[in-house]
């Protein structure tokens, strides 16, 4: 959540990354819906679970509900001791 901490992984991996909420996390961008299409569309292929800035600690309520909404369709995976949920593998309760 937000562009202070997607920038660090940016720079590390030298992969776009989008931030949800805007530099601090807490602007209404993307929305849900909007979100939801992107991952439709292939556009996203990963969301970093949120940290101590994330959704209730000053984020936004978009960034809450698409963490909801990540959390509870797709798996998780650890890389290098971070969380990530990948959104090519939708989880069994949720694949069609």
């Amino acid at each position: 959540m937000g562009a202070n901490s997607a920038a660090g992984y940016q720079l590390a991996t030298g992969d776009p990354v989008m931030a949800i909420g805007g530099f601090n996390g807490t602007d209404p961008w993307p929305t849900l819906a909007v979100f939801e299409k992107l991952v439709s569309e292939h556009e996203i292929h990963y969301f970093i679970a949120a940290g101590s800035g994330g959704p209730g600690a000053g984020g936004s309520a978009e960034s809450t509900e698409i963490t909801s909404w990540v959390e509870s369709h797709f798996r998780t995976v650890t890389v290098g001791g971070t969380t990530l949920y990948d959104l090519t593998k939708p989880s069994a309760s949720t694949a069609s």
